[in-house]
């Protein structure tokens, strides 16, 4: 089949691109994970089926619970028994939102993945521009966001400057300003189910795989309803599994910090050394003695700090437990296969 003018040309400059025919319609797996969303899951399920209703293709809609403890599961299994394209994943217990979203993405069987957040801060009426992008021959459509509603001051400032280091200090090329609101292709998926590491930063392993992709900008909007799970304490330590993941940034501060710190310490005794030389050696300098000790024993603190998080997460992956186990699976009628993998914790 022929392809438009404008997908060959974008063929060329992207060498790495294989477009597909512009009524080219394949089958589309929505994922989201949701911890004690009740409030909002019935708007969600709404508008991403209305959307998905309207683009005329197969789908399914994988929802996540990840331990929840309000009625989440509850309307989960009622969705599913007046929707047949609903599959309810339902963890044993809370993992957390990184571990239950790879447990739906390995619960898929779409020939295309979409993955939301289930609080509808990342709009699903963009789902038919992103295959448009798939269409181009793009593996990976990523939403970028051009601003931010409803968040504080404080978070769009700390969240701005995060992505910006760690593009700047990860061996890996992550996005700005992206989140997990993206369209992935099924090859892109099924490399993503390949990594299994327990501190998982989805952020950085969808930028890991690779593939074709690029961004599509938006506007992420309010919660839709209920409140964020997720507090400064929370984000702190995410900021941590991200650092931790991609780079060893950290240790080579450390290191040069070190390296600082004695040859400033060499200069100093070569000083002292001198003075009492010449100048003999009165007994004084207490203050100045007691807050260079603080200084190193600080210094000595936060590079054992750093080198305990990067043993602890060895300590953690080497014990090779599966990243989740289920408590039940209730499958879509969607046909296909997912890729759920017995290594991983998918038991049924």
């Amino acid at each position: 089949m022929d392809l438009p003018l404008a997908s060959q040309s974008r063929a060329l400059s992207h060498p790495a691109l294989t477009p597909r025919a512009p009524s080219a319609l394949p089958s589309i797996s929505v994922v989201a994970p949701a911890y004690n969303e009740q409030e909002v899951l019935e708007e969600f399920y709404n508008r991403v089926s209305a959307v998905l209703k309207g683009t005329g293709a197969q789908y399914e809609i994988v929802l996540v619970n990840d331990g929840s403890r309000d009625n989440t599961l509850a309307l989960m299994h009622a969705l599913r028994e007046r929707d047949p394209h609903i599959t309810v994943v339902d963890l044993s217990r809370n993992f957390g939102k990184e571990i239950a979203l790879s447990a739906g993405l390995d619960h898929t069987k779409g020939e295309v993945v979409v993955v939301l957040d289930a609080d509808l801060q990342d709009p699903p009426e963009l789902i038919p521009q992103m295959l448009d992008g798939w269409r181009e021959g793009y593996d990976v459509i990523y939403g970028m966001r051009a601003a931010r509603d409803g968040e504080t001051w404080l978070k769009k400032t700390t969240a701005k400057y995060f992505y910006r280091m760690i593009k700047k200090v990860s061996r890996v090329d992550i996005p700005k300003d992206t989140g997990d609101f993206r369209l992935m292709s099924r090859r892109a998926v099924e490399a993503l189910s390949k990594l299994r590491e327990e501190h998982r930063f989805m952020k950085g392993l969808f930028a890991w795989v690779g593939f074709p992709s690029r961004p599509i900008m938006y506007r992420r909007d309010p919660r839709a309803a209920g409140d964020t799970k997720f507090n400064y304490w929370k984000l702190w330590n995410f900021a941590l599994e991200g650092i931790t993941s991609f780079t060893v940034a950290p240790l080579k501060v450390s290191t040069y910090l070190g390296l600082a710190v004695a040859t400033l310490a060499l200069v100093y005794a070569i000083f002292v050394i001198w003075k009492a030389t010449f100048y003999g050696n009165a007994v004084r300098g207490y203050p100045s003695l007691m807050a260079v000790m603080l200084f190193l024993g600080g210094v000595q603190l936060i590079s054992v700090g750093l080198l305990g998080e990067y043993v602890g997460r060895i300590f953690n992956e080497v014990k090779r437990r599966p990243l989740y186990l289920l408590n039940r699976l209730v499958d879509s009628e969607l046909p296909g296969e997912h890729s759920a993998k017995s290594g991983g914790g998918a038991n049924s």
